[in-house]
């Protein structure tokens, strides 16, 4: 029996290889992708030791103590600090121009201690780590000007090693307190 009329012609996409071109442009996007990764702050430390530390007497005029407190306050030399003045105060600190007796003798003897308790925002933390380092770049900037004309980071290896022997950065952490203990 023959059906009468035309026969409908259907209209088909072959769909088979479409799951193949799917998972290659997968794999391409994966592969060309790349994935930034939250590095945080970079600090080089110390190598590990069984030996206790020996302790060393410092001279109480070439640390500048930073103490960041439970409500985010800042603390310097155990007086109040906008976080706005941190990086010009610590900078003056470092250099003593004017020949303070309660600053640091010179650069090469300028100690920042840094210390938080343990229930400082990171933010807050973060925000006087980067005014320190600010205060650091901008003395190796002026140093590197001063010596040879230009910028610390435009400067070859040895100026660099120059500038920073001349304004090494130190930076000790202490371990962070309980929750309000500023001590």
């Amino acid at each position: 029996m023959l059906k009468k009329g035309k026969k409908r012609m259907q209209n088909e996409v072959n769909a088979s290889s479409m799951a193949d071109i799917a998972f290659l442009l997968l794999i391409f996007f994966l592969v060309t992708t790349t994935i930034l990764e939250d590095k945080g702050v970079l600090v080089l430390l110390p190598p590990w030791s069984e030996e206790p530390p020996e302790n060393i007497k410092l001279n109480e005029r070439n640390v500048y103590g930073i103490l960041v407190n439970a409500n985010n306050d800042l603390l310097v030399r155990n007086e109040p600090m906008k976080i706005k003045d941190l990086k010009d105060k610590t900078k003056e600190f470092i250099m003593n121009p004017t020949g303070r007796e309660d600053l640091a003798l010179n650069p090469k003897k300028a100690i920042i201690s840094l210390k938080h308790d343990r229930g400082t925002k990171y933010k807050a933390y973060l925000e006087v780590y980067n005014e320190i380092k600010a205060a650091y770049r901008e003395l190796r900037d002026e140093e590197s000007e001063k010596r040879f004309g230009r910028k610390y980071e435009y400067l070859q290896r040895w100026q660099r090693d120059t500038v920073r022997n001349a304004i090494p950065l130190v930076i000790s952490e202490a371990e962070p307190t309980d929750f309000g203990e500023e001590q």
